[in-house]
């Protein structure tokens, strides 16, 4: 099935190897991939998280910061990560621009429906930073959110070390199997950690489909725009 407009989620730590906060070859196979999906006239969002360089929750836990100032700081790696993944796409020939949830002045566009809308019909790959522009959301609900406000049809959500859904935990139970097809209701249900329970809320009642796919392999999502049944696809029923 092809898509016209999908939204690309990906982690911060899909940025990088584990060394250097940026890895250069992820950065070229991210962007030659969404080079190949522009040229089927799909549009491009892009969500990234910030947990490459900062986790709010994380450091809230275990250092003296309150969850509210965590996720702001969290929020802001967001935006460094847009900013450096709209200004390695401009300089590899694949038009982009980066909005910004909250105002940031003289650095990124503020985000609206509008301008954001605009800019897919433009051709350009959109990347959306800042998640929801509040404290307790996460960069899942952030994705959910825009996908619903900018018609995205598929979010194509890369996960790192695994195919797709899995029924249990893979990292601690062996026979976790995996899951090819399964409805947002049932992800509630079963509590699968596919996404934060808030965006699957938001989205299960909508037409957005969802393509889990394994994230070491980009070029995954490219096939899936191309109509190969990778990874897991969840839908409303």
């Amino acid at each position: 099935m092809s898509y016209k407009r999908i939204l690309l989620k990906i982690s911060g730590e899909a940025l990088y190897n584990g060394g250097e906060k940026y890895d250069e070859k992820v950065f070229i196979d991210i962007c030659n991939t969404l080079k190949n999906i522009r040229k089927e006239n799909t549009e491009v969002a892009v969500v990234c998280g910030g947990g490459n360089i900062f986790r709010g929750k994380e450091i809230s836990s275990t250092f003296q910061i309150e969850q509210t100032t965590g996720d702001y700081m969290g929020m802001l790696a967001t935006v460094m990560n847009g900013l450096a993944l709209q200004s390695f796409f401009n300089s590899h020939g694949l038009p982009s621009v980066a909005y910004s949830s909250f105002p940031i002045t003289n650095i990124l566009d503020h985000y609206t429906k509008r301008s954001a809308l605009s800019s897919l019909k433009e051709g350009k790959v959109v990347i959306l930073t800042g998640g929801v522009g509040s404290p307790f959301f996460t960069t899942d609900t952030g994705a959910a959110l825009r996908a619903l406000e900018l018609d995205i049809e598929c979010i194509l959500m890369g996960k790192n070390g695994v195919e797709g859904v899995m029924d249990k935990d893979p990292r601690v139970n062996k026979d976790a199997k995996f899951i090819k097809k399964i409805t947002y209701h049932q992800v509630l249900k079963d509590d699968l950690k596919v996404m934060d329970m808030t965006a699957i809320s938001l989205l299960k009642d909508s037409s957005v489909e969802i393509r889990v796919f394994n994230m070491k392999d980009i070029s995954n999502a490219y096939s899936i725009i191309k109509g190969e049944d990778i990874g897991t696809h969840i839908v409303n029923n």
